[in-house]
């Protein structure tokens, strides 16, 4: 009998650690051919998420729990559960309950059809700001742009994806791991199923502005070196502008248009834009460096505090 593992990163989730174990458990039983695991990661939770979760696993053999040492991120979770997964198939789906588990069915379906990754796709996105989806657009719309290869757009981590190509993410070292771009690079056959996103079954966001954006970095710097060409380019245009005002300004000296130069704010402005231009390398710069300085380290992404029903 083939089995289905299903990841599940929790952070903060008490008021929603019950009721989703509860839907994930109820629709892996209804698939009779099927046998399954519930991996769910806490990434250092300070509240009861953990004291719940050891209850739940005390009545369930099936549902295995792993807590981290401390917050280690979202795809960092993610990531310690697919390492800690058994299944022929791989479900990744996200605690809140806005991306409804009666979907795995529909998804096995289009797996056992010979997809090999069967990913999300949001045609409706209920309970998130206009700022969070404006914001979500652009994101996609440059990143496919500066990446070599193509991201679907309105997707997040939930998705279906064969053992195979879970053996492949899992054998890819690298630390800052943005996994919804690391599954378009690794290829294979891939598939859309469309759903409606709901709003959370309780409690808030654990992806403020601040972590949104850290993600946006990730993806865009994992996947793309073109904001370093860019960059290249705005100097190039930089020089030949500087080149231009030189040219003026010799041509004014001997012609005597002075009365035309603008003068003091012009000179302001030139000196804060082209500083400007510098910082905006130098950060870039500065965040290519860091990915390498965080590879060459090579410390663990995460530290597990404790495993339940786990077998090392």
């Amino acid at each position: 009998m083939k089995k289905i593992s299903v990841v599940i990163p929790m952070y903060y989730e008490e008021d929603v650690a019950e009721e989703c174990y509860k839907r994930v458990s109820n629709c892996l039983k209804s698939l009779k051919d099927y046998n399954y695991e519930i991996i769910v990661v806490n990434d250092g939770s300070k509240d009861k998420t953990l004291e719940i979760l050891q209850k739940l696993a005390n009545s369930d053999i099936n549902l295995k729990v792993i807590s981290f040492s401390r917050n280690f991120g979202h795809q960092a979770a993610v990531t310690a559960g697919l390492k800690h997964t058994t299944g022929d198939v791989v479900v990744i789906i996200d605690a809140d309950l806005q991306d409804p588990p009666e979907l795995i069915a529909d998804m096995l379906k289009l797996w056992e059809d010979g997809n090999e990754v069967i990913y999300a796709k949001r045609k409706v996105r209920k309970g998130e700001s206009k700022f969070k989806l404006y914001t979500a657009k652009a994101f996609y719309k440059i990143l496919n742009g500066l990446s070599d290869i193509e991201i679907p757009k309105d997707t997040g981590d939930f998705r279906m994806a064969d053992r195979k190509v879970i053996d492949v993410i899992n054998s890819l070292p690298e630390h800052n791991k943005f996994l919804r771009g690391l599954f378009s690079w690794v290829g294979f056959k891939q598939v859309p199923i469309e759903y409606e996103r709901k709003e959370r079954y309780a409690g808030k966001t654990k992806y403020p502005f601040k972590k949104m954006f850290k993600l946006a970095t990730d993806g865009i710097i994992s996947f793309s070196t073109k904001p370093l060409k860019i960059i290249g380019g705005i100097g190039v245009f930089s020089i030949i502008i500087s080149f231009l005002v030189l040219v003026y300004s010799i041509l004014s000296y001997i012609f005597n248009w002075n009365e035309l130069m603008p003068g003091w704010t012009s000179i302001m402005v030139s000196i804060t834009f082209f500083a400007g231009v510098q910082l905006l390398a130098i950060w870039m710069m500065s965040e290519y460096i860091s990915r390498i300085y965080d590879e060459s380290k090579k410390r663990p992404q995460y530290v597990i505090d404790k495993k339940i029903n786990i077998d090392d």
